[in-house]
């Protein structure tokens, strides 16, 4: 990966003389301290990213941070991370607010329907890859670059830039946090991205990466994708997983990256009860399929949704999780799903047959 230098630079439509690390460095100088928030149910590239900033931040400022937990951690491999990267994680509900600190938003926009924390508090800094529209104005210093895979990436070009040493942690760290992002299908990265992997792989740790990436699971996961397989139908080229209790909202992206894969299919969409929330889940093996736009139009103002070209996520806030409202809204959101990818209103068939599923049982 070549080095960034000074030279005039694209950065939200302006036209900048200084790098963006430069800038990003020089709001925070005044502060009494930095903390870092993420999106809800933080995930291997927020959590790599915040502890590359963290970094960067103790290196160059010699100033005092702190990582924040918005949620559980629930993925089987993203508490492996946690634990063998030793991240140390405040939960954001346990935060005192300092009036003198900065705040820096990372993987995330603010106003999104993705936080729990005060939306009222100031945010200095908003550095993301998302598509995901958010309410900016406020922010001081902003870097979102939709065309990038991960924010892990837009970190590790801060690191870069500014010459800071990586330790064998905070390069392990921000490597997964590309690599979960990139390396799965349908696979949307950059050349920047490619570059950043091969950058930092030599300096990880292995062993650690691969205990990460095969975590052990538990037995509420193979339950879930159980249900999910049971409860799956197939609409023309668009498969729909219902989960009516999901044990962690994680849990409806792994589905939609299994179901992706089917070879009949272009869209994989899971819907699954958490809480008092219908989470989505989609997958497209299409290119240039917008998928962020798309849910975005199958949410409307049901909840909130956003995403990439070939993957996003949402949530829709549900008034009752009683089995007929819960009904319900899923028959609305096939509706709309079939109309938004213009599908043939029909009847869906199971992926696998009831036949079969009360043969198998009885066998």
């Amino acid at each position: 990966m070549s080095r960034n230098t000074a030279e005039p630079a694209e950065c939200n439509g302006k036209t900048l003389t200084q790098r963006r690390s430069d800038r990003f460095l020089n709001c925070l100088r005044s502060a009494s301290r930095v903390t870092f928030v993420s999106h809800v149910n933080p995930d291997p590239d927020s959590l790599g990213s915040m502890l590359g900033l963290a970094h960067l931040v103790e290196n160059r400022l010699a100033k005092p941070t702190r990582m924040t937990r918005d949620g559980h951690i629930s993925r089987a491999e993203n508490r492996a991370m946690v634990e063998h990267l030793e991240i140390e994680l405040v939960p954001i509900e346990e935060i005192v607010w300092d009036p003198h600190e900065a705040i820096v938003m990372v993987d995330s926009q603010p106003n999104t329907g993705r936080h729990t924390f005060d939306a009222q508090l100031h945010l200095t800094a908003v550095i993301d890859h998302h598509e995901t529209p958010g309410d900016l104005d406020e922010v001081d210093f902003v870097d979102v670059r939709p065309n990038l895979g991960a924010t892990c990436t837009l970190v590790t070009r801060y690191l870069i830039e500014q010459e800071v040493p990586l330790p064998t942690r905070v390069a392990t760290a921000l490597f997964y946090g590309i690599e979960t992002e990139t390396c799965g299908y349908p696979r949307e990265a950059s050349p920047q991205d490619d570059n950043a992997l091969q950058f930092l792989y030599p300096m990880t740790d292995k062993d650690l990466i691969a205990k990460i990436r095969n975590a052990r699971l538990p037995h509420s996961h193979f339950e879930c994708l159980l249900q999910a397989l049971q409860s799956s139908f197939i609409y023309d080229k668009l498969i729909i997983s219902w989960v009516d209790h999901l044990p962690q909202p994680e849990q409806a992206a792994e589905v939609v990256d299994f179901m992706v894969r089917f070879e009949k299919v272009d869209w994989a969409v899971c819907g699954g009860v958490y809480r008092d929330r219908l989470i989505l889940s989609v997958r497209t093996s299409l290119p240039n399929a917008q998928a962020g736009e798309i849910l975005r139009r199958v949410v409307g103002n049901l909840g909130k949704a956003g995403g990439h070209d070939r993957r996003a996520g949402g949530c829709i806030p549900l008034p009752s999780t009683s089995a007929s409202a819960i009904d319900d809204m899923q028959a609305e959101l096939r509706r709309r799903f079939l109309k938004v990818l213009k599908i043939d209103e029909c009847r869906g068939h199971r992926l696998v047959p009831l036949r079969e599923m009360l043969q198998n049982l009885q066998q």
